[in-house]
């Protein structure tokens, strides 16, 4: 007497762990095992077709049973869509390439190329084919889902490569004699309150930190401009976050206080100064505050300050964006900015494992936009141009502080 409950039990317990033809042995062994009469019982206690028993007795009487990858035999299951549906594919690369091409013609040409909108694509010209099938079928053609990449720069200076070389030089001569260089920028402003930040902190499971929906000033708190001053020899950052507008006079200010709290205990005895900066903004090559505030600091300190600009469009390649204001970054991911306090804290506290170490102040002066600098106070300024590119590349040093009513008469004598 055969006991159909007993296979089925036996068969329910384990087919959820067995692949099709694992699934096809088991059944046919307990056929085998219950002796005649066996596989009309197993197919009625299994499911599994009384034909399907067989080819598994077959397989078991023969070398065929012993393991390996395939489950079906060559040629089984259905056949490809590609095969079944000629010109799927090409219709789909098409589909893609038009896009890619910008061809005015193509059907989606201003249509996210997402799997969903290929896959109504190709449904409106006959195929049959499905998002995940889509995703596949573009794998096999090389394409896959990437993001932008900034690349693009725009037009390049025929002595970019010139001037960077010149600022390394530079960078050596002053590490060798002991003087400090320093690479200088004014980070992204910041708006100051519970507004979402980019990234993610850990946080109790279901419980994120809320944030506004709408990124609108709040106007008692507003947005803070971090002026950040790399010293590129010790490896160390100092951050001025400022409340009011980034001028070139915010920007020296900054200056001034990494040297009056750091660079002058770190360089004692020192008679210049090297800064490296963008060409543009706050502290740009053509800002005549920049210039002037520079002389006001230089005759105040005694030091000979030297400045050597990226050249336009290079912006990402001045150091302190990928040796500071990428750290910062990263310390204050998914932490909104909620008032002066935190964000001071969050930018003293960034540490690399190559031993970065940030300080940070904040600095609630006034700096006021549309400051005027005359052609006298421009003549000046003690100021020495590099041969080359002097525009970029020039040395600013020491002078016998010109009174306010020299300025004024010379200013006079303009009018």
């Amino acid at each position: 007497m055969i006991d159909i409950a007993a296979i089925k039990a036996r068969f329910e317990t384990l087919a959820p762990y067995l692949d099709e033809r694992a699934r096809r042995l088991l059944a046919a062994t307990e056929a085998r095992a219950a002796g005649r009469g066996g596989v009309t019982a197993v197919s009625a206690a299994t499911g599994v077709a009384r034909s399907t028993i067989g080819r598994g007795l077959t397989e078991l009487r023969t070398a065929d049973a012993r393991l390996e990858r395939r489950v079906r035999r060559p040629g089984g299951g259905r056949r490809p869509k590609i095969e079944t549906e000629p010109g799927l594919l090409a219709a789909l690369e098409e589909l893609v390439q038009s896009a890619i091409r910008g061809d005015p013609e193509a059907a989606l040409l201003w249509v996210s190329r997402s799997q969903r909108h290929l896959a109504g694509a190709l449904a409106q010209r006959g195929f049959t084919a499905s998002q995940k099938l889509v995703g596949r079928l573009l794998r096999k053609l090389g394409f896959s889902l990437q993001a932008n990449k900034k690349t693009l720069e725009g037009a390049s200076h025929p002595d970019r490569d010139t001037q960077f070389e010149h600022i390394n030089e530079k960078i050596k001569q002053f590490q060798a004699a002991g003087q400090a260089a320093i690479s200088v920028d004014t980070k992204k402003k910041e708006l100051v309150g519970d507004f979402k930040n980019g990234g993610r902190e850990l946080r109790p499971k279901g419980g994120p930190e809320p944030v506004r929906v709408h990124d609108f000033k709040i106007p008692e708190l507003g947005k803070v401009a971090p002026y950040g001053v790399y010293d590129i020899t010790n490896n160390s950052g100092w951050v001025n976050v400022g409340i009011d507008h980034d001028t070139a006079a915010f920007a020296v200010e900054s200056i001034r206080r990494w040297w009056n709290v750091l660079g002058k205990s770190r360089y004692p005895g020192s008679t210049g100064l090297l800064i490296t900066a963008d060409c543009g903004g706050s502290n740009g090559a053509r800002v005549r505050l920049w210039k002037r505030e520079l002389q006001s600091f230089a005759n105040e300190t005694g030091l000979a300050i030297t400045v050597a600009h990226h050249p336009p469009g290079t912006s990402k390649w001045n150091r302190i964006e990928h040796r500071l204001f990428a750290f910062i970054t990263q310390n204050w991911r998914g932490k909104p900015l909620v008032s002066h306090e935190v964000i001071v804290q969050l930018i003293g506290a960034t540490t690399t494992a190559n031993g970065l170490d940030v300080q940070c102040c904040l600095d609630e002066n006034d700096y006021p936009k549309a400051i005027k600098i005359t052609d006298a106070e421009m003549n000046a300024i003690n100021i020495d141009r590099d041969p080359f590119h002097g525009e970029w590349n020039y040395t600013i040093s020491p002078t016998s502080v010109v009174s306010d009513s020299a300025i004024a008469e010379s200013v006079a004598d303009d009018r």
